[in-house]
Order: structure tokens, then C-alpha cells, then sequence
């Protein structure tokens, strides 16, 4: 039960510390994608050489690992209140072709990493940009001006 309850503190502290890393440093892949890759492989290691954990011990911490994944992704989907706790929201970074600074600043990505995100997108200046939005899992979607500018907050899909 030890083994439960040091993995159950260190998921939330690990989860804890991703949400306050921000979204571009976690790059493309989803943060509990990369914090499962890493703590499983860490656990497996310790499982097999029997430095820590016995190998039931290490099973049991990773079950508890994914258990705890598992059961915030359904209630994640599940309801939309907890769903806006667990996972951040996109971000608008431009707007018309305005930088939004505060937002910049807030997701501590600079002017050089917007422009190079835009020149990997085929997007050569700013007024091309109708919407940059920074998406929760890191990659900036472009909407260009001769895409529409549609609102990219609102769409057909029903919540909760």
C-alpha cells in the first residue's frame, strides 16, 4: 500500500509541475504521454535490477501510474468542469495579424519562435495571420486571412 500512495503523491506532483512548465515545453506530444514514457521506463529499470522496488513493487507503481491516467482522461471526457481543471485551453497568440503580447508572455514564447513556427507553416508575415493559436498539447495552429476569419473559439461541437 506504501508503494500506492508514494506513486499516487509523486503523479500529482508531477502533474502539478507539468501544468506549471507551460505547453511549448512539452512540444508535440501530450504531457501525460511524455511523463508515462519517462516514469515507466524509470520504474521498469529499478523493477529489473532490483535496486528499489521489487518487480511486484514496480508493477504496482506503474499500474497506479496509468490507473491515475486512465481515470483522469474519463473524467476529463466526461465533464466538461473537470475537463477545463485537467487540461489547459488554446491559447490566441494572433489575432488579425496583431501579435497579442500579454499572451506571448504568459505562454513564454518569443517574437523569433513565432516567426519560425509561421516560416514552418509557409506563412511569410504577419498579415497573412488571421489566427495563431497555441493548441493545449504545444503545436501553434495558423488560420490564414484568406481562410476566414472565423472565430476559431466557436465551433459545432456540443460540451457539457
Amino acid at each position: 500500500m506504501e508503494i500506492v500512495l508514494r506513486a499516487s503523491i509523486m503523479f500529482a506532483i508531477m502533474y502539478v509541475l507539468l501544468r506549471l512548465m507551460g505547453k511549448r515545453e512539452l512540444g508535440q506530444m501530450a504531457p501525460f504521454e511524455l511523463v508515462s514514457l519517462i516514469v515507466m521506463g524509470d520504474l521498469i529499470q529499478q523493477g529489473v535490477t532490483h535496486q528499489d522496488f521489487s518487480l511486484t513493487g514496480a508493477t504496482l507503481a506503474i499500474v497506479t501510474f496509468l490507473g491515475w491516467s486512465l481515470l483522469l482522461g474519463l473524467l476529463g471526457h466526461h465533464s466538461a468542469r473537470a475537463r477545463r481543471l485537467l487540461e489547459s485551453s488554446p491559447v490566441v497568440l494572433v489575432r488579425s495579424g496583431k501579435v497579442l503580447k500579454r499572451n506571448l508572455d504568459i505562454e513564454r514564447i518569443d517574437r523569433d519562435e513565432l516567426a519560425i513556427e509561421m516560416r514552418l507553416a509557409g506563412i511569410a508575415r504577419l498579415d497573412q495571420v488571421a489566427w495563431a493559436i497555441l493548441e493545449p498539447e504545444g503545436k501553434i495552429s495558423f488560420i490564414r486571412v484568406d481562410e476566414g476569419d472565423v472565430d476559431p473559439r466557436q465551433d459545432d461541437v456540443q460540451t457539457d
